[in-house]
C-alpha cells in the first residue's frame, strides 16, 4: 500500500471516529447512542450497557434499557447516575426508563462547544496523519527509493487529501450542530 493510500485510509478512520464522537452528543431527541460511553461494573470488569441491555426509545424523549439479567438493573441505574449526563434514571423492576428533558439555551450552546471541540481535534488528528505521511515521503526520498519530483507530487495529493478531509470534519459537524439546535 502506497503513503499516500495509507494516509487516506487514516484519514477516512479520523472522520468516522469523529462521526461517532458526535453520536454521544446530546441533542433535543433521544438517542441510544447517549448510553454508549457508559461502563458498568458487572462481574468484577467493565462492560459497556449496550453489551448487557437491550436499549429502545419508546417516545422522542424517553429511552428505555432491559436488562438481559434483571440483577444487573440497579448497577446500570447507579452507572447512568454517576455518568452525570443531566438527567436522572427511573430503576423500575427490571427495566429502567430515562425521561430526556428538553434542553434549554445555555444546554444547547454547551453542546454546540462540544462539537466544535471535538471538530478541531479531528483536524489535529488529520494534519498529523499528514504530517506523518510527508515524513515517510522524506524517508524514502534520503533513503534513494523514489525522486524529488514524485515527492513533490504525491506530497500536494496527501495536502489536498488533508484540505478535502477537513472540509468533511466540518460538514459532519454542522449536521450535529442543526440537530442539537433545533427545537
Amino acid at each position: 500500500m502506497s503513503i499516500k493510500e495509507q494516509t487516506k485510509t487514516k484519514m477516512e478512520a479520523a472522520i468516522e471516529h469523529l462521526r461517532n464522537d458526535l453520536k454521544g452528543i446530546r441533542t433535543g431527541r433521544a438517542n441510544t447512542a447517549m448510553l454508549d460511553n457508559i461502563f458498568v461494573e458487572i462481574y468484577g470488569s467493565p462492560t459497556r450497557i449496550r453489551d448487557i441491555a437491550s436499549i429502545t426509545t419508546p417516545e422522542p424523549r424517553q429511552l428505555m434499557i432491559s436488562p438481559f439479567d434483571r440483577q444487573n438493573t440497579s448497577a446500570i441505574g447507579k452507572a447512568i447516575e454517576k455518568a452525570n449526563l443531566g438527567f436522572m434514571p427511573i430503576v423500575e423492576a427490571n427495566l429502567i426508563r430515562i425521561k430526556i428533558p428538553p434542553m434549554d439555551e445555555a444546554m444547547r450552546k454547551e453542546m454546540v462547544k462540544q462539537c466544535h471541540k471535538r471538530r478541531e481535534d479531528a483536524k489535529v488528528v488529520i494534519r498529523n496523519i499528514r504530517r506523518d505521511g510527508n515524513d515517510a515521503l522524506k524517508k524514502q526520498k534520503s533513503a534513494g527509493e523514489i525522486a524529488e519530483d514524485v515527492v513533490n507530487k504525491v506530497e500536494k495529493e496527501i495536502q489536498k487529501l488533508t484540505d478535502d478531509f477537513c472540509k468533511e470534519a466540518d460538514k459532519v459537524t454542522e449536521q450535529k450542530e442543526k440537530e442539537v439546535t433545533t427545537i
